[in-house]
């Protein structure tokens, strides 16, 4: 009987946790989510202080962050404390600004970070206390040119377990969202690039793209529809939305107005769903890192609750 008390109790607690992204088939459905964290950002020297990127390491159980002034990259928990830091040393690369804008995390300790003007990613090994001459590394030009596009350029990269691919958003003139098969080689790479939507405006209702995020991570959503979806980030019209990757059809939203004045610039999601966001500090003294989950349904509710009486029903013959 206590193997079945046990039992019934997870089962409850599980209900409870993981059945309002389960349900969605179709869509994560960011109508169900809510403001469930607001964390500081060391600044680290500069360091963590104009955050413009953020990925999710789930063999680490930890946040990768990244600045737009290129001086390295951040470990940080998802609570926003400091664990580790790695810095970056451009020399070599040509590069005009060390804009690091975007950043995604491939397992094993393995990120890409992307620098915007001239739209070049490159792969490298996270090392704690160490740096990473980044010229050195296996790199590729993701649209196949390293033409500058000046700071309207790439302003996020996500990699997708599910397919081995990559999509990245351009920021404007004309803002894209594209999906990438590359190979990284040091000295330079080859890449395969499709434009799946181009203008932001007139295909999402946005002023601009910002960062990206593919779904196919989060458990609750394997082997469903949703799995596929994409989350688009805009900081200048302040929301975060879920399309449809075929499509470009937004299946739902959410208004970032009311979190911060901040700018909220990246992006990434772990495997029970939960949402983080950075945002650049903007004149306040530290970046921050903000958290969105998912808030249960009634059906969520009332699966609990069942679980919870069976568990009574359970206790009441075990004192029996």
């Amino acid at each position: 009987m206590k193997s079945l008390f046990t039992k019934l109790a997870t089962a409850a607690t599980l209900a409870l946790l993981s059945a309002a992204p389960a349900h969605a088939q179709n869509a994560l459905n960011l109508g169900n989510y809510q403001l469930t964290g607001n964390h500081t950002i060391a600044s680290l020297g500069g360091l963590g202080l104009e955050a413009s990127a953020v990925t999710y390491a789930r063999d680490r159980g930890s946040l990768f962050i990244v600045g737009d002034e290129g001086l390295g990259v951040v470990e940080i928990s998802r609570t926003g404390q400091t664990l580790g830091t790695m810095s970056f040393n451009w020399a070599g690369t040509g590069s005009s600004n060390n804009d690091a804008e975007g950043l995604t995390y491939l397992g094993n300790g393995r990120l890409v970070v992307v620098d915007e003007r001239p739209q070049i990613a490159y792969q490298f090994d996270y090392s704690n206390g160490g740096s990473v001459a980044l010229n050195n590394q296996p790199k590729v030009a993701i649209t196949g040119s390293t033409t500058s596009v000046k700071n309207v350029g790439t302003e996020g990269i996500s990699y997708d377990p599910l397919t081995g691919k990559f999509f990245s958003v351009k920021q404007d003139d004309p803002a894209q969202l594209r999906e990438h098969s590359l190979t990284f080689a040091v000295g330079g790479g080859t890449a395969t690039n499709n434009v799946l939507f181009s203008g932001a405006s007139s295909v999402f209702g946005l002023n601009s793209l910002s960062d990206i995020q593919t779904l196919s991570g989060v458990d609750a959503l394997v082997g469903t529809n949703a799995a596929d979806n994409l989350l688009v980030l805009s900081l200048d019209s302040r929301k975060l939305i879920e399309i449809d990757r075929s499509s470009g059809s937004i299946l739902s939203q959410f208004d970032l107005s009311g979190v911060t004045t901040q700018a909220i610039e990246g992006v990434t999601i772990d495997e029970r769903g939960t949402i983080y966001l950075v945002a650049e500090d903007s004149g306040t003294p530290n970046s921050r890192l903000f958290v969105l989950s998912a808030v249960p349904e009634p059906e969520a509710y009332a699966l609990m609750a069942a679980g919870l009486a069976a568990v009574f029903v359970a206790r009441r013959r075990q004192r029996g």
